[in-house]
């Protein structure tokens, strides 16, 4: 075997070591090396009304996120009791008629069924006391229909009031004046409106002025609150089919609120291929669809339809094109979120298949996003029902919570089969466990998450390789089995660097470093210095 990558190394300062049979201990750890204002954060989607009820509704709420902060991160990055995630982004928390929350009635208030702004000030000031930064859905191409705004805009077109301007704050157009690929509802008389999603799903007319105000007025509100950002749903719908208005909307969105928060933390939904998605990389940060779900690339690197050589060049080559058009972006990759079936359904637990991925896409550059329940294995999908409620069940903490499946779900408990939050925590080869190991191992290491990403090819290897990653200075490798079979590598192969050390091991076995002799057992990942 020959290596194609070449690079060197020098000094790192934190070390992660195996003192016995998966388990793992921190020595000479100085977490305060990375910057509190740093956006390279592990996310964790918590989707509101199905995490955790703190008042015996059946519905979650702010409250139940506030009692569950211990579980997400109890504030001492060395205890290894808490998951250790560091960011917070929240599905829709504004008022809204629906169980979603993605048709909002009230831009500055928290629904009811959620819990209060206190609660949310409270949630905020608790949740950055232990380095958690908290950003939220923020829904800008639609309102509910039952919106004050569009309710107003009815009102007057029925009562021939067309000078009203709430009447322009939706696009509402003659039957000739529709555009193709949009679809539209009967307004009133001869108008319709245009509603991309669903009836009670207006759009936004995000050109008009007093429509910008408003906006303007959300970042302001939500910002001085106390969020970190926003994650920007649907960003390709506000001018659908036309990416250049669509960008103009953005750039001017971002102007605002980098005016009112100068790091603020963005990440745009743009749902599309990789190619698409790169445009809007130019404004903002983006999640990576080209990683998620059952095709993506993560499950089929460990499913072995593609070679982890062929993983690690993809995320390469797409990083080097996301910094060529915006160098001061970062990757957001994820394994399934609200809109996907749950990755336990199409990846194997048992085998493996569930701890490679998060080992994959969460040992790997930019700010990962773990959907709630992914790290007990929670299962879940639209099925036969083609419902997305099934994608969107009640977290399975196993403690009493009194957190029920949302509205339309046809699953119950039993289908949840892979075990509860509390059942987990007590297992030390749990998938809760391995989770934990994984994002202590990545705190530990900031080489992961921020540096120059270089891919390793090891010829002819379908089911080992990995990646150098070189930061202020320091340099890690990160390797990967993701075979049934140990793997016995010489890694003098690897040449102009010299790693010696063998700072941490996760997976389904361990490992060993004798002199250059690495020995990595089945379905297995190690960082090396």
């Amino acid at each position: 075997m020959k290596l194609k990558i070449l690079i060197l190394v020098t000094l790192v300062v934190l070390i992660l070591t195996g003192c016995s049979q998966r388990e793992y201990r921190i020595v000479d750890a100085r977490f305060d090396q990375v910057s509190p204002v740093d956006n390279y954060r592990v996310f964790y989607q918590i989707f509101v009304g199905s995490f955790s009820d703190s008042n015996n509704d059946t519905i979650g709420d702010i409250r139940g996120i506030i009692n569950r902060l211990d579980y997400l991160n109890d504030g001492d990055p060395l205890s290894g009791k808490s998951l250790g995630v560091t960011g917070l982004w929240l599905t829709p928390i504004m008022p809204s008629p629906s169980y979603h929350k993605y048709d909002t009635t009230d831009y500055f208030n928290v629904d009811p069924q959620f819990g209060t702004l206190e609660d949310f000030q409270e949630l905020i000031i608790k949740a950055e006391a232990r380095g958690i930064n908290i950003i939220i859905d923020l829904v800008l191409n639609h309102t509910s229909s039952r919106h004050p705004w569009f309710v107003e805009a009815r009102r007057a077109m029925r009562e021939g009031d067309l000078d009203n301007r709430y009447i322009d704050f939706y696009n509402i157009v003659r039957a000739e004046e529709k555009v193709a690929g949009r679809t539209y509802y009967h307004f009133y008389g001869e108008y319709y409106y245009e509603g991309n999603f669903w009836s009670e799903m207006p759009d936004l007319n995000v050109s008009n002025l007093y429509v910008r105000e408003e906006i303007e007025r959300m970042v302001e509100f939500w910002l001085g609150m106390g969020v970190a950002g926003f994650r920007l749903d649907a960003v390709k719908y506000p001018f659908l089919g036309n990416d250049d208005a669509n960008l103009e909307f953005w750039r001017w969105f971002m102007d605002i609120a980098k005016s009112y928060r100068e790091d603020v933390y963005v990440v745009g939904e743009m749902w599309d291929s990789d190619t698409n998605i790169l445009r809007y990389y130019e404004v903002m940060n983006n999640f990576d669809f080209g990683m998620s779900q059952s095709n993506g690339a993560v499950a089929s690197t460990v499913q072995g339809i593609e070679s982890v050589n062929q993983f690690v060049r993809y995320v390469y080559e797409y990083r080097n094109s996301v910094k060529a058009v915006n160098p001061d972006a970062m990757l957001q990759p994820f394994l399934t979120n609200h809109d996907m079936n749950r990755a336990a359904g199409f990846l194997s637990l048992e085998n493996g298949q569930m701890q490679m991925a998060a080992n994959l896409y969460i040992l790997s550059y930019g700010t990962p996003f773990i959907y709630y329940g992914e790290e007990i294995g929670m299962r879940g999908s639209r099925g036969s029902e083609n419902t997305d409620a099934n994608r969107r069940l009640a977290m399975h903490w196993g403690d009493g919570d009194s957190v029920g499946n949302p509205i339309g779900s046809t699953w119950t408990s039993a289908d949840q089969t892979n075990g509860t939050v509390r059942e987990q925590l007590r297992d030390p080869d749990s998938l809760l466990t391995h989770y934990k190991r994984l994002l202590l191992i990545r705190q530990a290491n900031p080489e992961i998450a921020r540096g120059e990403y270089l891919p390793l090819m090891f010829e002819n290897e379908q089911h080992f390789g990995g990646f150098l990653s070189t930061y202020e200075g320091s340099t890690i490798a990160v390797l990967h089995n993701v075979s049934q079979q140990p793997i016995t590598i010489d890694i003098s192969i690897i040449e102009s660097i010299t790693l010696t050390e063998l700072r941490a091991e996760i997976g389904m076995g361990g490992a060993t470093l004798t002199g250059s002799v690495l020995v990595i057992d089945p379905m297995t990942s190690v960082v090396l210095r």
